[in-house]
C-alpha cells in the first residue's frame, strides 16, 4: 500500500506534517507515504497539505489513538 512510512507518533503540530513535506519532497511521483502520529489533528493538516500541494491524501485509519494517513505524491 505505501512505498514508504514515516512515524511520527508522540510528535505534535506541526511536526508531523513538516517532517511528511520533507520525505515527499525526496520521493518520487506515485509514491505513496504512509504517516503514522498520534495528534489528532495531523489527519486534517496532512489533508491541508495534499490540498495545498497537489498531493493525493489516499486514505485515514484511526487504531488506539494512532492515525495512519496515506498520502501519494504527485508530479
Amino acid at each position: 500500500m505505501a512505498n514508504e512510512t514515516l512515524d511520527a507518533t508522540g510528535l505534535k503540530c506541526p511536526l508531523p506534517v513538516l517532517k511528511a513535506q520533507k520525505r515527499l519532497k525526496n520521493m518520487a511521483a506515485g509514491e505513496r507515504l504512509a504517516i503514522m502520529a498520534t495528534d489528532p489533528g495531523a489527519p486534517a493538516d496532512l489533508k491541508a497539505l495534499c490540498d495545498t500541494r497537489g498531493h493525493v491524501f489516499v486514505s485515514e485509519e484511526e487504531v488506539g489513538g494512532t492515525f495512519t494517513v496515506v498520502v501519494e505524491r504527485n508530479a
